[in-house]
């Protein structure tokens, strides 16, 4: 049972998803040639428009927003004298929302703005899901990004969101949206818009990262540490991601030296309970959940990196250690493929089914007894410790992998060792 914020991923939304995956999967192909070091371009500046192609509504001369102050609880608030942040430029867009850099006008400080409309049932559910991750997470950590504030946009005004505020009834509204699975209520002319801020990370994600280097075993093993460091965080606070992948580590590069930071927590979990399939309500915190007994059901994430249970649907936080093993085998021996919709590069390991290439998981689940080929290039800068440590991440059996606990504690070993 999922309680009245879980996200229902079993609705008819998500399913079309998983199938347009798998389809896309079966058109994906292997990167042939591997890319030369500086192919990155820099993104330029775009238009600054909103998810239907509306335009962002400018103030004082640029595109920006405001953060407007409630006169009462539960109600919005009379226009601001002057936006808090500057949009500066577009750079990323998905299906639910758009990215931009902005900056803060009193600081003058760089962070990344996320925008997502909020007039269908699958897009409340990611941005809360979202919201209810990292607004949990009373402690801050080095690899996880930033949420610095939430505000709720609605005809032109807006209001900062808290966790589990009840007396709003636009966040109640939300809510009763994601539950019901029905559209929100209102005219086309006043949409809804939930807009995050965050940190930025001007080293753009992983594949972008890593792809436009040079091979560094140095940087590897930095990286493989702090995205164990960030999982067992996680699941610590009882997060299961669900969709961990290289577009969804980004590079801050802030301190000089690069550091992970995993992001984009829109189908994540926050679990509850003793081992049934619940979420953390909103005013509902079990401190004392084991994050690897809390069984969830929904098939979701991005098909070359789910686990074979995952694709079963029925499957604990162990999915993202699964997960977490093709990323960082993929990186050690820069494996890569092209992804179908896209057309990008982007890292991920695959087993080879004649012409096609197929995930890891889904030929595990097909074939539990296959053997995985661990390194799979002659020359793998792979140590026989990784070698074994990948091998157990990626065992068929949930219960052969370790946990996130035991993971960081073998990966501080075989880093070091090194």
């Amino acid at each position: 049972m999922e309680l009245r914020n879980g996200i229902h991923r079993e609705v008819r939304t998500v399913q079309q998803q998983q199938q347009q995956q798998r389809r896309g999967c079966k058109r994906a192909r292997p990167a042939e040639n591997p890319p030369k070091a500086g192919v990155c371009k820099v993104l330029r500046p775009l238009p600054l428009e909103d998810n239907d192609g509306e335009a962002v509504r400018a103030e004082d001369g640029g595109g920006c927003f405001s953060f407007f102050k409630s006169a009462k609880p539960g109600h919005f608030g009379v226009p601001p004298a002057a936006p808090r942040y500057s949009l500066l430029r577009e750079v990323g867009r998905g299906s639910y929302g758009v990215v931009y850099e902005a900056v803060a006008r009193r600081s003058g400080a760089r962070v990344a703005v996320k925008k997502l409309r909020c007039d269908a049932p699958e897009k409340v559910e990611l941005a809360l899901a979202e919201f209810w991750a990292l607004a949990s997470l009373e402690k801050k950590h080095e690899n996880v990004v930033q949420l610095e504030e939430c505000v709720l946009e609605r005809n032109g005004m807006a209001q900062k969101m808290s966790h589990g505020n009840k007396r709003s009834k636009q966040y109640l509204r939300l809510v009763e949206t994601s539950l019901k699975g029905e559209r929100i209520l209102g005219y086309p002319e006043e949409p809804c818009y939930l807009w995050f801020v965050m940190e930025f990370c001007e080293g753009g994600d992983l594949n972008q990262y890593i792809l436009s280097r040079r091979p560094d075993p140095k940087t590897n093993r930095s990286f493989m540490k702090q995205l164990t460091s960030a999982v067992a965080f996680l699941h610590k606070n009882n997060i299961v991601h669900r969709d961990l992948k290289p577009d969804n580590i980004l590079i801050s590069q802030k301190s000089g030296s690069p550091v992970i930071k995993v992001a984009d927590f829109g189908l994540s979990k926050v679990c509850a309970g003793l081992g049934c399939e619940a979420q953390v309500g909103e005013d509902q915190v079990n401190k004392n959940v084991n994050v690897n007994k809390f069984w969830l059901s929904s098939a979701c994430g991005s098909d070359f990196y789910m686990a074979p249970e995952v694709w079963e649907g029925h499957y604990t936080a162990k999915a993202d250690i699964f997960a977490l093993g093709i990323i960082i085998w993929a990186m050690i021996e820069r494996i890569t493929f092209i992804d179908a919709e896209s057309k990008r590069e982007l890292l991920g390991t695959y087993v080879r089914q004649g012409s096609e290439i197929v995930p890891v998981g889904e030929a595990l689940l097909e074939n539990p007894k296959m053997v995985l080929s661990i390194p799979q290039k002659p020359r793998s800068p792979m140590s026989d410790e990784i070698r074994k440590l990948l091998q157990d991440m990626l065992a068929v059996n949930p219960q052969d992998r370790p946990d996130a606990f035991q993971l960081e504690f073998r990966m501080d070993q075989v880093t070091c060792a090194a």
